[in-house]
């Protein structure tokens, strides 16, 4: 199975280094020196990781035969992908493969069905599933554990506790404390 691991950005300097977009919470494990990438586009690759390193909170990669500015642009907006074993899992039990969660049914604490996650979108600050609701609407759920209690790979379902209002616009509680202006 193929994964999208990271996402090129723009070139660094002058020896060939670029920024990443990671799209993995393995990036020692998937984005280390020696890794062997496909890309998408495919006629860029695939790519060989020569060296990683993080400067300033990013992850800056420099690719076998990309030994200058021009090269590590002509890479820019380049996903990179790695082959993964459908099997295997994360070490740590709280996290998931974006693979493992598409198309678990989304129930909510009580039973009410809520829908299908469609794909899971990565934020700098915390993930989003997209669930598809059987109106063809969509609904965004931050994936944190107090609104997502409970992934069950089993069952193929993932629980939520949403807060009022995030499933229904008519069950959100409105602030109050703000003064109507005067006229």
């Amino acid at each position: 199975m193929q994964l999208v691991v990271a996402r090129i950005g723009r070139a660094h300097g002058i020896k060939g280094e670029v920024t990443v977009e990671v799209r993995t919470d393995e990036p020692e494990l998937r984005l280390g020196p020696g890794a062997v990438l496909a890309t998408e586009p495919a006629s860029v690759g695939p790519l060989t990781i020569e060296t990683g390193r993080v400067h300033s909170g990013r992850l800056l990669l420099r690719f076998e035969g990309v030994r200058d500015r021009t090269g590590a642009e002509a890479l820019r907006n380049v996903l990179l992908i790695a082959e993964v074993d459908p099997e295997e899992v994360p070490e740590d039990p709280e996290e998931f493969y974006d693979h493992q969660l598409i198309d678990l049914d989304v129930v909510t604490v009580d039973g009410t069905a809520v829908g299908r996650i469609s794909e899971i979108s990565h934020l700098p600050y915390q993930d989003l599933l997209i669930v598809k609701r059987p109106d063809g609407g969509e609904v965004m759920i931050p994936f944190v554990s107090e609104m997502v209690p409970e992934i069950d790979l089993e069952e193929q379902r993932a629980v939520i506790d949403p807060p009022p209002g995030l499933l229904d616009e008519d069950e959100a509680e409105i602030a109050t404390g703000r003064e109507e202006p005067s006229s």
